[in-house]
């Protein structure tokens, strides 16, 4: 790949990373949420025996104490409750709530509009290539920084 090649491809991503941030911190906030604790919730949700923080930490690839900073953000909301793990007094299973298990639909929902929004005209053909190259591109660089494959539970 030649320099001015390599200089599109970086500032098409840089730039489009900046945008569907900022692209999906307006649809959360809507909701109340803000970038990364959608998926925190959503992905508790998923579990109706709750997760420890580890457990959760762990399914989304961050370490433990940016999880616990997360949850301390979103508490406030009612959104979730801590209840302690009968085997192990210093640890806590996550919980979600009614009130949490009702926000799913809404977050699903952003999500859904912002991929819509982002891909707009592209045929299906258009789609499953640049989501085939995406998620290509996302598995070279977990390899180049250690990371492991993404996995479905």
């Amino acid at each position: 790949m030649n320099v001015d090649e390599a200089m599109r491809v970086n500032r098409a991503l840089n730039k489009m990373s900046k945008l569907y941030r900022a692209a999906k911190a307006r649809k959360l906030a809507a909701l109340g949420l803000h970038p990364g604790q959608d998926v925190l919730l959503w992905l508790l949700a998923r579990k109706r025996e709750g997760m420890t923080v580890s457990e959760l930490a762990a399914s989304v690839g961050i370490e433990p104490p940016t999880a616990t900073r997360t949850l301390a953000r979103l508490e406030s909301g009612g959104w979730f409750r801590r209840e302690p793990v009968p085997t192990d007094r210093r640890q806590v299973r996550i919980v979600v709530t009614d009130a949490g298990h009702a926000l799913i639909p809404g977050i699903e929902r952003a999500w859904a509009e912002l991929a819509e929004e982002s891909m707009g005209e592209a045929g299906d053909d258009e789609r499953e290539i640049t989501l085939s190259t995406l998620e290509a591109a996302n598995d070279r660089l977990r390899a180049l920084v250690g990371e492991g494959p993404l996995t479905e539970d």
